[in-house]
């Protein structure tokens, strides 16, 4: 038992790395995806400087409603952002429409939760020890209740077999119209 365990183990292991390694590429693709299209939208709109400091009161903004309004729901929390980085751009000169301010502080904060769930994956990666231990106590789990489930139906069916012997077998009785003579040569 402890050869299948051992056998089977590294297949699980490669098999769950894959599928964690695919969701986190899949995550990584579509945030990708949305920071193109929010700088593709603001560089059409803005000279180089401007977007690098509307990006940095953006990310500021974000910052300050995230720490400062943590009990806040989020429309709140884009509410008092979306102040904060209007009067902040406003006192450097820079005129923006709150569309697209909401899409600087929408992309920090996809930017955010980007790097968050980078490091919250790597975190959460079980230890090859722990991942092996797990791997081992569900396997024995599998063993033990297929030796039961193997015992439960040795059982039944001896029983079964002993009830059988026990009877006396029944003589069949050959039907009177089937029983035919053997032909003369």
């Amino acid at each position: 038992m402890q050869n299948v365990i051992e056998t089977i183990q590294p297949a699980i292991n490669t098999i769950v790395t894959a599928i964690v390694g695919v969701l986190v590429t899949f995550a990584l693709a579509g945030i990708n995806t949305l920071k193109n299209k929010a700088n593709a939208w603001l560089d059409a709109r803005t000279t180089a400087a401007q977007r690098e400091v509307i990006h940095k009161v953006a990310g500021e903004a974000f910052a300050l409603a995230q720490t400062t309004f943590k009990d806040v729901g989020g429309v709140r929390k884009m509410q008092e952002a979306l102040q904060y980085a209007s009067l902040r751009l406003t006192e450097q000169g820079i005129v923006v429409s709150s569309t697209e301010l909401q899409a600087a502080i929408e992309k920090a904060y996809l930017e955010y939760k980007a790097k968050t769930k980078t490091v919250l994956a790597t975190e959460a990666q079980p230890s090859e020890e722990v991942t092996q231990a797990a791997a081992k106590e569900a396997v024995s789990g599998l063993a033990a209740k297929l030796n039961d489930f193997l015992a439960q139906a040795t059982a039944e069916v001896s029983n079964t077999i002993s009830t059988q012997a026990q009877t006396e077998p029944e003589p069949i009785p050959a039907p009177a119209e089937s029983v035919q003579a053997p032909a003369a040569e």
